[in-house]
């Protein structure tokens, strides 16, 4: 295993949207822009579209009438154009329009709601591409000024302690960010036993205690402070620097205490933070950079954690959601990965606990599971029995050849169309060296299937069943192709596949065979 070195704290912000299984609908994309972030969330933007969990709000005109606002956000900002003004607020990995309201030609601005925001962390979109964020908590009442042409170093704040401590954290670090930058280009460019790195790399550390000293002295100051929690929250765990016994460092000892103390500054009762980007973020890289991306080594990683929150119910809504939908349906490059997605359904998504959901639709979810547990690697591959293009039935089962390719596959469907050639090339070449092929046509017509077959030359054993009896229930398909791989025990041994992905497979199975 390579050695695994901490690169970021995970406050840095990264936009991912999957859906959950149930409950959460995303209404419309909002704008071409999201956040990164370096440690606390820096008001960065970049081009890339984001979704609206809740349904826009238009912009209001200013009111004269203050006594029912339950939030009151006054901001000026010198050498703004007049415009709408859009405030973006996040909920797990999803940024919403929580409201919006209109800047004069001053850069002057008013919003004001009789319902207060659910306390997180915002941004404020400008016109002209400018942007700032927010950090609030119960109390809303907050006044804001600031230079377009430098808001977080010009930021004033009075009324809010956590977007002041926040704006109080930004200009530490954006003081310390250009050395730091430098002392990493050094440490990249030099061995690791130079003298030059050494010294960037003594450096280095100078700073990173300064900013942790930074940090201490507000959290001192401020213990109950929701920002307190917000960066806390973040931080990442000490990377230790255990060694073996001859001397090696202990790659994987290190990376196993690392993981297991990755959630400790989280305290999961607070459903605050919930509405920042430092959840999900921390979630993302325990999940898909702290843990080797196989099914089963996910599950156990996935198990625990998921276990961990299931009292805190908004925490478990959002994990089990996020761990299931990451790996549903092949939906990254983990072969497999569905295996996650039906673990989790089957133990967590029930009626006691999904409770965002209705038992009806909890059923249909897990009778969708019931249906992908007969495919998944590791089971007995289902036979299938169906005519062929003379009418005789045909079955899986009655082929001889160690190695069985079940190809599903749909006419229409384009990426079917494009891997059509490289199918029929790979059949022709392994055909005598143990390995056949099955194909079975979904969700088209006999006219269609064979117009396929003959356009494409397919010489192998095609069969279809347009009442897809031969089929449902077996071999789950969501999209076409799928490639599924059987072995001489006919035990799937990889699926997720495409064309150019089979003669590695062909070549690792016939090796055990020897």
């Amino acid at each position: 295993m390579a050695a695994f070195v901490p690169a970021r704290n995970v406050n840095d912000s990264q936009n991912f949207f999957p859906g959950p299984f149930c409950g959460l609908i995303f209404a419309a994309v909002l704008s071409n822009v999201s956040y990164i972030n370096n440690e606390a969330m820096r008001p960065v933007f970049l081009y890339f579209p984001f979704l609206i969990l809740f349904a826009a709000i238009p912009a209001q005109p200013l009111r004269a009438d203050t006594t029912a606002d339950s939030t009151l956000i006054e901001v000026t900002v010198a050498g703004l154009p007049a415009g709408t003004v859009r405030l973006v607020g996040n909920y797990g990995d999803q940024n919403y329009l929580a409201d919006s309201t209109v800047a004069d030609a001053n850069g002057h601005f008013v919003l004001r709601r009789e319902k207060p925001l659910p306390p997180g962390f915002y941004y404020f979109l400008l016109p002209g591409q400018k942007n700032f964020s927010i950090l609030i908590d119960q109390d809303q009442h907050m006044t804001l000024r600031a230079n377009v042409s430098d808001i977080t170093g010009t930021m004033q704040v009075s009324g809010s302690l956590n977007t002041e401590l926040l704006y109080r954290n930004f200009r530490f670090q954006t003081a310390q960010d250009p050395e730091i930058n430098q002392l990493s280009q050094i440490m990249r460019s030099s061995p690791p036993g130079s003298p030059e790195y050494q010294k960037a790399r003594a450096r280095q550390a100078q700073l990173m205690e300064a900013r942790k000293a930074h940090l201490d002295e507000i959290y001192a100051a401020h213990p109950d402070a929701f920002f307190t929690k917000f960066k806390i929250a973040g931080q990442n765990p000490e990377w230790p620097e255990r060694r073996k016994p001859n001397g090696d460092l202990d790659t994987l000892g290190n990376l196993l205490y690392y993981r297991a103390h990755f959630w400790d500054g989280v305290d999961f009762a607070d459903n605050r933070l919930l509405h920042t980007p430092v959840i999900v973020n921390k979630l993302r890289r325990y999940i898909t950079e702290l843990t080797p991306q196989q099914p089963d080594s996910i599950i156990r990683v996935a198990d625990p954690l998921v276990q961990r929150v299931l009292p805190y119910k908004e925490y478990f809504q959002f994990f089990v959601n996020w761990i299931g939908l990451n790996y549903e349906n092949g939906k990254t490059k983990v072969m497999d990965g569905e295996a996650v997605y039906v673990f989790l359904i089957d133990k967590y998504i029930t009626p006691e606990n999904a409770y965002w959901d209705t038992p009806e639709n909890i059923m249909k979810l897990r009778k969708k599971v019931d249906e992908m547990k007969a495919s998944l690697m590791g089971r007995k591959g289902p036979d299938v029995r169906a005519p062929d293009v003379h009418g005789a039935l045909r079955s899986i089962y009655e082929i001889t050849a160690p190695i069985i390719v079940v190809f599903m596959f749909s006419p229409d469907c384009e990426h079917c169309q494009e891997q059509a050639p490289d199918i029929q090339r790979i059949y022709t070449k392994w055909k005598d060296r143990g390995v056949d092929f099955f194909g079975i046509a979904v969700n088209t017509t006999e006219e269609e299937w064979r117009t396929f077959i003959k356009k494409n030359g397919f010489t192998f054993t095609n069969v279809f069943d347009p009442t897809n009896r031969a089929i449902y229930g077996k071999y789950y398909v969501d999209i076409t192709p799928e490639l599924y791989i059987l072995n001489k025990d006919r035990t799937i041994v990889a699926k997720n596949l495409v064309a150019g992905q089979l003669e590695m497979v062909f070549e690792r199975e016939l090796k055990k065979m020897r």
